[in-house]
């Protein structure tokens, strides 16, 4: 791999492990890390109550950027990720969001639900 790659990939690493953290102790469980799918992959998926949150987390210098590093493509690969885990787990009458959690140095960390919402 190379060096700015791989650079790329252990922050990214480090803001899910923080990310994971940080929705720990907000009160949710994490029922995947890395959710892998022919159609696509889910950073997170958490849940809290009768709540099931898909989240991306984005490592950026502020909360706007990782917003707009959400394209609309992005959102739907990781709809259909979404698909899939709910058509192999059962998710029936949950509440279902998608939740974009951004970690910008040294560590402030934002959780924003329904962020497809303020995506849009």
């Amino acid at each position: 791999m190379k060096r700015q790659k791989k650079k790329t990939y252990d922050r990214g690493m480090k803001a899910e492990g923080l990310a994971a953290l940080w929705l720990q102790v907000k009160g949710y469980k994490i029922l995947a890390r890395r959710y892998k799918t022919p159609v696509g992959e889910i950073d997170l998926i958490v849940q809290k109550n009768n709540l099931i949150a898909f989240v991306e987390v984005k490592s950026r210098m502020t909360t706007t950027q990782a917003l707009e590093s959400l394209t609309p493509s992005m959102r739907r690969r990781i709809e259909r990720a979404a698909a899939h885990y709910i058509g192999h787990n059962n998710c029936e009458g949950r509440e279902l969001r998608f939740d974009l959690v951004t970690v910008a140095p040294p560590f402030f960390i934002q959780h924003l639900d329904n962020a497809w919402l303020q995506a849009a």
